[in-house]
């Protein structure tokens, strides 16, 4: 993907790889902190449908998630944030 597609044109390319980075650094910390939360929790055990229910649970979430932050730039884009009625306007 081009970068203009994410607006981030007044950054050096230096400074792109440094915002990379420390956002790779993010992910990796948050995946390996749940998994080890996740691993040194005693006495659970998931069948099944508990892995399951888990992953379509957190794929429904994230569908839900993007849905909603399409329809908030489609809603800005078009201009329907900035339309505005009141009753007490007389125009």
């Amino acid at each position: 993907m081009p970068l203009s597609l994410f607006k981030l044109k007044g950054l050096s390319m230096k400074q792109l790889i440094f915002l990379s980075a420390i956002l790779i650094i993010f992910l990796t910390l948050s995946v390996w902190g749940a998994s080890r939360i996740w691993l040194n929790v005693p006495d659970v055990e998931l069948s099944f449908h508990g892995y399951l229910a888990m992953a379509l649970g957190g794929f429904f979430s994230l569908l839900l998630g993007g849905g909603l932050m399409a329809l908030l730039f489609f809603s800005s884009r078009k201009g329907f944030d900035e339309q505005v009625f009141s009753a007490d306007d007389k125009d």
